[in-house]
């Protein structure tokens, strides 16, 4: 049996070295984007943990909007832009901001020269299906993967 750490230094975890679960072609988009997976470090399955940092010009993610699973962020240095369907607006270190599936399509931007720094923290539900608006994509949560097909379901 792996022992888990009890506690950490959250910037000391390497980054996970697949950039993006996206099909290639958005993956790309990705570019800039560090995520440190510290949820299953600690064998947390219920939901997860990051510990994000975006480089100037980088994007947290695709615009995207989930049917269930319910997302919060907590900004810790820089002042990325948070997108939603409804406006923008720059964040700075201390604030936060949360997501469910009600709030509609989001997403967070490096519109800055420095480097952004953010904890999230998103639920795993089961079934979980994710919106697109922008881009000719949709995903499935089934069992603990991201399946992505185009939106008139063909697979990527």
């Amino acid at each position: 049996m792996t022992t888990k750490p009890s506690a950490v230094v959250a910037s000391d975890i390497p980054p996970r070295a697949k950039k993006s679960v996206y099909p290639p072609v958005f993956a790309a988009r990705m570019e800039g984007r560090e995520k440190r997976v510290l949820g299953d470090l600690f064998g947390l399955t219920h939901f997860g943990v990051n510990l994000t940092t975006l480089a100037p010009g980088a994007q947290s993610a695709l615009l995207h909007a989930h049917s269930s699973q319910q997302e919060f962020l907590y900004v810790l240095e820089g002042t990325p832009t948070l997108v939603t369907s409804s406006g923008e607006q720059v964040l700075s270190p201390g604030m936060c901001a949360g997501f469910s599936p009600a709030s509609g399509a989001h997403q967070v931007v490096n519109r800055s020269a420095a480097k952004v720094v953010y904890l999230e923290v998103g639920d795993r539900s089961p079934g979980d299906t994710v919106e697109y608006p922008q881009d000719d994509l949709a995903a499935t949560f089934v069992d603990g993967v991201w399946r992505f097909t185009h939106k008139d379901g063909t697979p990527w």
